[in-house]
């Protein structure tokens, strides 16, 4: 799918400072993409369509989640959770986007998962760091992704983790294995 086309189809589904955002997330996931090897148009689609469902109603991302097999765990976590795996399934029936490894990228980029591939972490980090976020410890993990892919992303979900537990707020099992499995990884 040519960019054009998607980030058309995307701009109608957000609002404008969440399409800004986007096209952050796009520049940021390209320039991760080509710094650490995965498919830059792999990373510019996913990027492109991340938070395509981000704006749909509650009660029709709950239909979908229950009706279209996906982990019903996920209707027990904050509803901020749901527009990745709506949107990856949202994506593919609107839009057309048939390439697995792009719609699992738009899946896990909220809550990540063990064995994340290169064009996961890569949107996941991009998400994170884009230009247009500013919160406290970005810039950090902006300089890290600098250098080292999995040290950013160990740092951002370690942020992201912390973030939840000071607002008491429950967190994903998969956020915190995401943080296991990559800890894991840069032990061995």
């Amino acid at each position: 799918m040519e960019r054009q086309v998607a980030l058309n189809l995307v701009k109608s589904q957000l609002t404008e400072h969440r399409y800004l955002h986007t096209l952050g997330v796009m520049e940021t996931a390209i320039s991760l993409a080509e710094k650490y090897g995965a498919d830059p148009k792999k990373a510019e689609i996913a990027a492109i369509f991340h938070d395509y469902a981000k704006f749909r109603p509650k009660d029709e991302m709950q239909e979908i989640i229950t009706t279209q097999g996906m982990p019903k765990d996920l209707l027990l976590f904050n509803s901020e959770l749901w527009h990745a795996p709506v949107g990856a399934y949202l994506v593919e029936k609107e839009a057309g986007v048939t390439d697995s490894e792009v719609l699992d990228a738009i899946r896990y980029h909220t809550s990540g998962r063990t064995c994340m591939t290169l064009l996961e972490k890569v949107i996941y980090l991009a998400d994170y760091i884009e230009p247009g976020r500013h919160f406290p410890g970005v810039d950090e993990v902006r300089e890290i992704a600098k250098e080292h892919l999995d040290k950013a992303l160990v740092k951002a979900v370690q942020n992201t983790i912390l973030f939840l537990m000071k607002k008491n707020q429950t967190i994903y099992p998969d956020t915190f294995y995401t943080y296991n499995d990559l800890i894991q990884k840069l032990e061995d």
